[in-house]
Parts: structure tokens; C-alpha cells; sequence
């Protein structure tokens, strides 16, 4: 009975901050989910323009609103100039600092947030270990052993160093609260689409004001310093590989351009994921739709099945169940998002033969090391669903006739039913390469580089001349290889034999119309197999 006053004592704190600090809720509540989701948001009430709730960006956590922070903002700005943070590691820094301070004005947002996460970093040893043969054991070691080093070189004295600022704190930090803050940032952060006017709003200034132009300039390329996130979805941070970077959005004109910046929106943060989202979210720049200029609000789907006290939730993009549990600590039960990520280890590349000019035509290239496979194309015998095998056939035959370096090259019989993107298989051709091949490609190149090298070649010819020398047969084996180190992986860590044939006959096998088998449980191995069964009667064909 304690605790439910008190989490109801904390609920009232947070709804009175939200309201001094401008966010309307306008046609929602936020309380318990009476789950293991913590906090929701529900719908409290109809409103007529669908318009749910609506948050001032003022509020946001972003980079720049940490350099202006008048507490630590000085010494962050300081550490932008010497160029030892980045503007993911600001944020994280300020979450850190402000949960220990002893009168942070975010104290009721904090309260409100978990003091632990369900993601594998949060996980015990022996749970870890239950994460081996996958993608995501790998990942989660690593990221906790990197995040305690980096707390251990920089964190733990610069948040004793901010702290003093504010006449101490009332505990020692610890690396559970770089940890927590860690966490925080990636399970609630957003890609935020502003307006140029918005972040940088000196630029807008008169000629005369060259001095507060001039100061804005200085720091505006290191915040937006990386690549730009890729498919930018619902909730926010798109990881490619569990990691991604945000940019600015390059434009020739600053009116009108918008700019990605990553950041936590209190409010909108309490949105949860459903395959099948009630709402999105906006920005309203000129206040015109929300009446509040340069604010964020959620937007209702239109869904007639939403009724009062139903919870609204919004889609995080579509995520596979690794990525799920790495970002926010939840999987869901037959994902139709589920992907298998097949990658080639950049490590292993030293240990080929001419591994430095293979590294270097991999590099011209852009290489993608590895690539992921939704379970929806297995799904539908290797065509996306709606495709008929008469337009992909032709998609494929027009790709390869501009792809080979001479037009020649006799077009795969197998090309039609080939799942693997053109870059991923690229790399293996490259790196399976044989010395004559190897020549071949050099002076392929040569021929277009001149002998001045009056240009360098494009990674589309570099890939064609890749093709032209040594065709899919190399590449063909050396995924072979990868998927069957998978599988020795996943087989070393499925459990015994009996689990294994107790999954044989739980398995729902139908026949394919070109009669290869396709598993329709999400069982990783058995997809495996079918892979290679696939791959292997490529060999062959090439």
C-alpha cells in the first residue's frame, strides 16, 4: 500500500512539472501499465483534431541544451573544443550528473524513469551466458567492457569535477549510474527533425550581429558530427549493427532545412511499442496545427477501435527481437521483423591472402561487412510478398546488364532467387579472390584511373570490375563457411540433443513451390539449413 502511494505521489510531481514546463495533455493521461512496461501513456478523452499531447522542444535533452546548461555547459563547451566528446557522450554526461545532484530541477522526470533495464548490458553473468551463439552476446560484451573502461578513463572523475560546481553530491557516482544513464538514452532517446532556425538561431540574426554568428559557427559542425541516422522511424534511434550516428542534413538553402538531432522529449518518452501504433509523433515548427511553436505532439492514428483508458502506443520502427532487447529490454513473440545478421569478421581480413590490396578495394567500395535477412523473405520462397517472378526476374536481368564491366558476362540462372544484397556478396567476392583474379581487377582499374590518375574509380565500377574478374563461385563457398560458423555457434548453445529433436517434431514443414523447404516456426537453425541446402546447390551454377 506504501509503494502505490508513493509511485502515485511521484506520478502527481511529475504531471505538476510537465504543466509548469508547458506540455498539455490534452486528450491523454500517463500512468502504470500494471505490467512489466513500467509507465504508459492512455487515452482520457476524445479530442476533435486528434491532437493527444503536446511538449515545448524547449524541454527536450539535446546536445545544445546541454551546452547552454548553465551548471555544466562552460566545461562541456570546453570539451567540444578540444574535441573530446561527442554529442551522444553529452547527453549521457548530463543525465549522469543531474540524477546525482542534490536539487536537479529533473527530479520528478527522473523519478518517473526505471532505476534498472531489462537490456542484456543490466543482464548477470550467467544470464549473459545465455546469449551465446548469437549476434547479441558478442555485442553486449563488448559494449559493457567499452562503457566500463570509458567510466573508468573519463567519466568517474569528470562527474566529480561537474558535481563540485553545485557543492557536491550526496553519494559517490558509481558505474550504475553511467550505466542507467546509458540505458536511458538509448530505450527513450528520438531523432528529432528541426528546423535550422531552431538550433542555430543567431544565423537568423542581422549582418550587423557578426559576433553571436561568428560563436554559433564555431560548434555547430561538432554537434552534428557522423552519418546521418537511416531510416528515421516512430520512436527514434535507427541502429545499424546496435550503433548509429546523427548528422546534419546537408541543404543549399537554410530556409526550410532541417536538421536531425538526437535528444530525450519528456512525455513522448513514456510512449510504448505495438506492431499496430495508435499514434505517431510531429513537429509543429510554426505552431499552426498545435498552437505551440516548435513543439513536438503525438498524433492519434484515427483508430476507431482506441476507447478511453486504452493505452496509445506508437511504433519504434521495424526492429528485430535482437535489437529489441539490445535498445529497450523486450522481445516480441513471433516478430515479423526478425532478421539474421550474416557478417564477416573485419578482424579476419588481416589473415587473408594480399589482404592489404583486398582492404583497399574494399574500402573504394564502401564495403558493407555484413547484412541482415528478414524472415519475410524466406517467407515468401525468396520474393518479397506482391512481387511476381517475372517483374524481379527482370529487375535482376536489367541490374546485372548495367553491373558487368564488359555487358558479357553470362546473367546466373540463380539470380532471380539470390536473397543476398549485391553489396554483402560483393565483399566475399573480394575478399575469396584469387591471385590471377586479383591482377585481373588492378588493371581493370588502371584503364579507367589513366595513367596520370586523372580520376579514381567509383565503388559501382570497383564492384563491377570485382564481378567481371571472379564471378559469385569464391563468394558462393566463403558464405557457406560463415553460415556454417553460425551454426556450429547456435549448435554449441541450443541445449542437448533432446531439445533438439523435440524441436524436429514441433517443426511445421510445408514443401515450397520449387521444392525446397521452408520453415515456418522462427527457428533460427532450421533456416540456417535451408540456407545452406540453397547455397550449395548454387555452387554448381555459377
Amino acid at each position: 500500500m506504501a509503494n502505490a502511494e508513493e509511485e502515485e505521489a511521484k506520478l502527481d510531481c511529475f504531471r505538476q512539472w510537465l504543466q509548469v514546463n508547458g506540455v498539455e495533455l490534452r486528450g491523454c493521461k500517463i500512468k502504470d501499465c500494471d505490467s512489466n512496461k513500467g509507465f504508459g501513456i492512455f487515452l482520457a478523452n476524445d479530442v476533435s483534431d486528434g491532437v493527444l499531447l503536446v511538449v515545448p522542444l524547449a524541454l527536450a535533452i539535446t546536445p545544445m541544451r546541454v551546452l547552454q546548461d548553465p551548471l555544466i555547459g562552460s566545461e562541456c563547451r570546453e570539451m567540444f573544443a578540444e574535441g573530446e566528446v561527442d554529442d551522444r557522450f553529452l547527453m549521457i554526461l548530463f543525465l549522469t550528473v543531474e540524477r546525482l545532484r542534490k536539487n536537479s530541477s529533473w527530479k520528478p522526470y527522473f523519478d518517473m524513469l526505471p532505476i534498472s533495464f531489462g537490456n542484456p548490458l543490466w543482464f548477470s553473468d550467467d544470464e549473459i551466458s545465455e546469449l551465446k551463439g548469437t549476434t547479441l552476446y558478442r555485442a553486449t560484451v563488448l559494449q559493457r567492457k567499452n562503457l566500463l573502461s570509458l567510466y573508468e578513463d573519463k567519466v568517474k572523475s569528470l562527474v566529480e569535477k561537474l558535481l563540485t560546481l553545485d557543492g557536491g553530491s550526496d553519494r559517490e557516482v558509481c558505474f550504475e549510474d553511467f550505466l542507467w544513464a546509458n540505458s536511458v538514452f538509448w530505450a527513450r532517446g528520438l531523432n528529432i527533425p528541426l528546423p535550422r532556425s531552431y538550433v542555430f538561431p543567431q544565423i537568423q540574426g542581422t549582418k550587423d550581429d557578426s559576433s553571436s554568428t561568428e560563436k554559433s559557427s564555431e560548434i555547430s559542425p561538432k554537434i552534428f558530427s557522423g552519418e546521418l541516422a537511416k531510416g528515421v522511424d516512430e520512436k527514434g534511434l535507427q541502429a545499424h549493427g546496435l550503433n548509429s550516428q546523427v548528422n546534419e542534413e546537408t541543404a543549399s538553402s537554410t530556409q526550410g532545412e532541417t536538421l536531425w538531432v538526437e535528444g530525450l522529449v519528456p512525455g513522448i518518452d513514456f510512449c510504448n511499442h505495438d506492431l499496430k501504433p495508435a499514434a505517431t509523433w510531429e513537429i509543429d515548427g510554426t505552431g499552426s496545427i498545435t498552437g505551440v511553436p516548435f513543439s513536438m505532439y503525438l498524433l492519434s492514428a484515427g483508430q476507431s477501435s482506441l476507447q478511453i483508458n486504452k493505452e496509445i502506443t506508437i511504433s519504434y520502427g521495424n526492429k528485430g527481437n535482437e535489437e529489441l532487447l539490445y535498445l529497450y529490454g523486450f522481445i516480441i513473440e513471433n516478430n515479423p521483423d526478425d532478421y539474421l545478421m550474416v557478417h564477416y569478421p573485419v578482424e579476419a581480413i588481416q589473415g587473408v591472402p594480399f589482404s592489404d590490396s583486398k582492404a583497399q578495394l574494399l574500402e573504394a567500395q564502401n564495403a558493407e561487412m555484413r547484412c541482415l535477412l528478414p524472415k519475410s523473405l524466406l517467407d515468401h520462397g525468396f520474393f518479397p510478398e506482391g512481387v511476381q517472378k517475372g517483374e524481379d526476374e527482370k529487375c535482376k536481368r536489367d541490374h546485372v546488364c548495367s553491373y558487368s564491366w564488359s555487358g558479357q558476362r553470362k546473367m546466373p540462372s540463380y539470380l532471380d532467387n539470390l536473397i543476398f544484397p549485391d553489396n554483402f556478396l560483393s565483399v566475399l567476392r573480394t575478399i575469396a579472390m584469387q591471385e590471377d583474379e586479383l591482377y585481373k581487377v588492378s588493371t581493370m582499374l588502371e584503364e579507367l584511373v589513366g595513367t596520370e590518375g586523372e580520376r579514381q574509380p567509383t565503388d559501382t565500377e570497383v564492384r563491377a570490375a570485382v564481378w567481371e574478374a571472379c564471378g559469385d563461385s569464391g563468394a558462393f563457398q566463403l558464405l557457406v563457411d560463415l553460415l556454417n560458423m553460425r551454426m556450429t555457434e547456435l549448435e554449441e548453445h541450443s541445449g542437448t540433443e533432446d531439445s533438439d529433436t523435440d524441436l524436429l517434431k514441433r517443426a511445421d514443414l510445408t514443401e515450397a513451390a520449387d521444392s525446397l523447404l521452408v520453415v515456418k516456426d522462427d527457428k533460427s537453425g532450421y533456416r540456417f539449413l535451408l540456407l545452406l541446402l540453397f547455397l550449395l546447390e548454387l555452387e554448381s551454377l555459377d
